[in-house]
């Protein structure tokens, strides 16, 4: 399988409703995109996290680049800060383990 983990922090309060906009629209997308096995989100000490699971990389990166998705990655930049981190796994991680994983692994956006 692979995991994706996405952590974001936001410039400011004022960019929230953009963000919720876009974070609505990209989740149910991801949870009813071919190949994807789960799909989350949690607030953790301010940091917007995202956990995706998926068949394979190929299923994750053909959500990556369309619909919902795609048009929040074109505003990104406008909103938040973040790191993301993608990697085949045997088993997805615990909730618990995704801040350490995110801030050790992941790769500035």
């Amino acid at each position: 399988m692979y995991v994706s983990i996405t952590g974001l922090r936001l410039k400011g309060p004022l960019s929230f409703p953009r963000f919720a906009w876009h974070a609505v629209g990209s989740m149910r997308q991801a949870q009813t995109a071919p190949g994807n096995l789960r799909a989350e989100a949690r607030r953790i000490d301010g940091v917007h996290h995202t956990l995706t699971v998926w068949t394979d990389r190929a299923a994750m990166l053909a959500y990556l680049r369309s619909g919902a998705h795609l048009r929040a990655m074109k505003a990104f930049r406008g909103i938040a800060t973040g790191a993301v981190l993608g990697y085949e796994a045997d088993v997805a991680p615990e909730w618990s383990e995704i801040p350490a994983i995110w801030r050790e692994r992941g790769r500035a956006v």
